[in-house]
């Protein structure tokens, strides 16, 4: 099949897992997300990457800038963060919060599945 197609918000909902690379192409990525209550992403940059987030589920707070702007975001809701920003996605619901992301140029391998984040912080230790 040539590029993606399905139901973003289904496939969204339905994922239990930290991060899943659905779609990868030569300039974007498309990436569905799994915040358990709680758990962040970690506060990181992207020095050549935009990224667009839409929220599916729950209630997020972005932090960027090292905690200069501070944003919650809610279903519905989309989020730009340019390249070279720091950012943080932290999880202030009582339950689940689900998203999807696109990178632009894509971020991680093609395929990648992290079930949780210490998978996914494992995968960034083998980065060369």
């Amino acid at each position: 099949m040539t590029g993606y197609f399905a139901s973003i918000e289904k496939q969204t909902l339905k994922n239990r897992y930290f991060r899943q690379v659905l779609f990868t192409g030569k300039h974007a990525q498309l990436v569905v997300m799994c915040l358990r209550a709680g758990e962040e992403i970690g506060n990181e940059v992207h020095p050549n990457v935009d990224q667009f987030f839409r929220i599916e589920e729950g209630k997020l707070k972005f932090v960027l800038n090292n905690g200069k702007e501070k944003h919650v975001a809610r279903n519905g809701d989309a989020i730009i963060v340019p390249a070279g920003t720091w950012h943080n996605v932290i999880n202030v619901s009582k339950r689940k919060s689900r998203l999807y992301t696109i990178y632009s140029p894509p971020n991680h391998p093609a395929g990648t599945i992290h079930k949780t984040k210490e998978d996914a912080e494992k995968a960034e230790e083998r980065k060369p």
